[in-house]
């Protein structure tokens, strides 16, 4: 922060933090922000992201993922990381790496074969049941093993194509997903061209404060596998 305001004192930066407090909800304008979303990925050194929405009356309008350890192409993990993505409502999604300023604008693929799709999970069990993963995909006839990155940058690589799905499968029963580790991957992915749901196929439900209370679990796709994924997961979680 005093990066930016470098005459902010000690206790001008507490301050400043301290008005982070707003509870959400139906109605108003808030920003939610995630400073290391992925937190054992950043001390692993490897993937975590920063992400930043905006929520207006309940609603996503604005997501920003900052993601300093994506390569810029996936197709080549061993060339240049660090890309930003950014989403408005009704504007599309677009990236840039952090060396150069340019935007270009992301889309979803356009798999609608299950069998043909790659899907991506974390990398840490306790965020979601790898196991139930598993059977999904092999009731879908997925056979491509899982792309396990940490932090919202799965929303990422499924808006710029290099998967197609993302589970995050519920590990318990009263696990209640916190806002800011979908609100700006949300952003993201939607305008992309995505779909996002619970794993009942109900939509991300962001007006009821700090957790998404309504919802239990994530799915993501391209769209075009939405309902087929949906369904599976259904099933392998006897919905």
């Amino acid at each position: 922060m005093q990066a930016v305001l470098p005459d902010l004192d000690e206790a001008g930066v507490l301050a400043a933090i301290d008005r982070g407090t707003d509870a959400g909800g139906p109605t108003g304008r808030h920003w939610t922000l995630d400073p290391i979303d992925g937190t054992k990925g950043f001390l692993r050194g490897d993937q975590y992201a920063v992400a930043l929405a905006l929520v207006e009356d309940g609603e996503v309008v604005l997501g920003v993922l900052g993601c300093p350890n994506l390569p810029h192409d996936a197709a080549r993990p061993d060339g240049g990381r660090g890309c930003l993505f950014a989403a408005s409502r009704g504007a599309g999604a677009a990236m840039r790496t952090l060396d150069d300023p340019a935007f270009r604008p992301v889309h979803v693929t356009r798999t609608a074969d299950p069998a043909g799709a790659r899907f991506c999970e974390s990398v840490e069990k306790a965020h979601s049941s790898q196991s139930d993963s598993a059977r999904v995909a092999a009731l879908l006839g997925i056979t491509e093993p899982p792309y396990r990155i940490d932090s919202q940058c799965k929303y990422a690589a499924v808006a710029r194509g290099d998967a197609d799905i993302y589970l995050r499968l519920p590990t318990r029963k009263d696990y209640v997903e916190r806002i800011w580790d979908h609100a700006a991957g949300y952003a993201v992915i939607t305008e992309a061209g995505g779909r996002v749901s619970d794993v009942r196929g109900e939509p991300l439900d962001f007006s009821l404060g700090r957790g998404l209370e309504a919802n239990k679990g994530v799915v993501v796709t391209n769209g075009l596998l939405h309902d087929a994924v949906v369904d599976a997961v259904r099933s392998v979680l006897g919905l």
